[in-house]
C-alpha cells in the first residue's frame, strides 16, 4: 500500500472514530459502571462507623498505617449483586482468609473497547479489573455482561454488628475506583426508589429504637432466644394513618401472631421491583392495586397487647433481606 493510500484510510478511520464518540458520548458509552447493589442506585459509598469509613485512602483503624485500598458500596445483607461492567468472571477471592460468614467475592476483567457501541477496529482502550468483595457470585468463572445479576450480598452484620454493611469494590491495580462508581445520569425524581412516607406523623420513617420488649431494627436479636429480627420497625401511633410505600398489588390478609389478638392483621404489597408485608395495621382492603402515598390503612392499637412499647408498623421484606435503605427517605 502506497503511502498516500495509507495516510488516506487513516484519516478515514479517525473521521469514523470521531463520528462514532459524537454519536455515542462517553455518557451512552458507559464509562461509568452500572449500580453494583439492589436498594442502592447511585452506588452511594459508606460513610464512618464505629469499625471505620468506606471512603478510597480512610485509614483501616486500629492503629495500622496501612490505608483502605478500595471503595465500600453500601448494600443491605441479602440484597442482589449486578455486574457493573461486562467482563469476564474469575475466582473466588477471599479478603479476610479465615472462612468467615463474608469471605467471599469475585474478580470481572472487561477490556475498554467493548464500552464503544461500534464494530470498528478501535484504538486500544484501558480495561477495567475490580474485586467485589463480602458478596456470593452466582458462579466464579464465565461471562457477564453489565448490570446482569451477579451474586448476593452476604450477612456483615453476623461478622460486624452494627456497622453499615457494604461491598468491599477494589481496583485489582489498587487505584481509586469512586469516579467510576457515580453513575453518569442520576435517576430522575421519578425513578426515586426509597419509598414514601408510611405513617403519618413520622416524615422520615424513623425506626424503633430499643425498650422493654426489645430493638426496632432489622437483624435485632429477639427476646429469650429467638432469633433475629426480620424486618424493621417503622414508628406509628395507635389509630395513625398508614400509607402505602410504594405501588403495588396487594394481598392479604397477613397474621403474624396466628392468635388473633388486637393487632393480628396486615396486608403484603408487590410492585416496583419491591415486596414488603406491612404489619399490625388494618388495610382498607386486602387485594386490588394500590398507588403510592396512597391511604392503606390505619395503625392498629399496639399499646392495648404491649403497653409501654413504642407503638410501630412492622416492615419486612418478602425475601426478609433488609428494607432500611428505602426507609431511610434521604437521611
Amino acid at each position: 500500500m502506497s503511502a498516500l493510500s495509507l495516510v488516506a484510510l487513516v484519516s478515514l478511520v479517525s473521521t469514523v472514530f470521531g463520528k462514532e464518540l459524537d454519536a455515542h458520548p462517553p455518557q451512552q458509552q458507559h464509562r461509568h459502571w452500572a449500580q453494583i447493589c439492589s436498594g442502592n442506585p447511585t452506588n452511594k459509598i459508606r460513610g464512618c462507623d464505629r469499625y471505620g469509613c468506606g471512603q478510597f485512602g480512610a485509614d483501616s483503624g486500629k492503629g495500622r498505617h496501612k490505608k483502605h485500598e478500595g471503595v465500600d458500596v453500601i448494600c443491605a445483607d441479602g440484597a442482589t449483586v449486578y455486574a457493573p461492567f461486562s467482563g469476564q468472571l474469575s475466582g473466588p477471592v477471599r479478603f479476610f482468609h479465615n472462612g468467615n460468614a463474608i469471605d467471599d467475592g469475585v474478580q470481572i476483567r472487561g477490556s475498554g473497547n467493548q464500552f464503544f457501541l461500534t464494530s470498528l477496529p478501535l484504538p486500544s482502550l484501558p480495561g477495567f479489573c475490580v474485586k467485589l468483595i463480602c458478596i456470593h457470585p452466582i458462579r466464579y468463572h464465565g461471562q457477564i455482561e453489565r448490570g446482569q445479576q451477579l451474586g448476593r450480598m452476604l450477612p456483615m452484620q453476623k461478622v460486624f454488628p452494627g456497622i453499615i454493611s457494604h461491598i468491599h469494590v477494589e481496583n485489582c491495580d489498587h487505584s481509586d475506583p469512586t469516579h467510576l462508581l457515580t453513575p453518569a445520569v442520576l435517576p430522575l425524581p421519578q425513578q426515586d426508589s426509597r419509598w414514601a412516607v408510611v405513617c403519618s406523623g413520622n416524615p422520615t420513617n424513623e425506626i424503633r429504637g430499643c425498650d422493654r420488649y426489645g430493638c426496632g431494627y432489622y437483624g435485632a436479636p429477639r427476646q429469650n432466644g429467638k432469633g433475629k429480627h426480620k424486618g424493621v420497625d417503622v414508628i406509628c401511633a395507635d389509630g395513625a394513618t398508614v400509607y402505602a410505600p410504594f405501588s403495588g398489588k396487594l394481598s392479604g390478609p397477613i397474621k403474624f401472631f396466628h392468635n388473633g389478638n388486637a393487632i393480628d392483621d396486615g396486608v403484603q404489597i408487590e410492585g416496583e421491583g419491591s415486596c414488603v408485608k406491612l404489619l399490625c395495621i388494618h388495610p382498607i382492603r386486602y387485594n386490588g392495586r394500590i398507588s403510592k402515598g396512597q391511604v392503606l390503612g390505619r395503625m392498629l392499637p399496639m399499646q392495648r397487647v404491649f403497653p409501654g412499647i413504642t407503638s410501630h408498623i412492622h416492615v419486612e421484606n418478602c425475601d426478609r433481606s433488609d428494607p432500611t435503605g428505602n426507609l431511610e427517605r434521604g437521611k
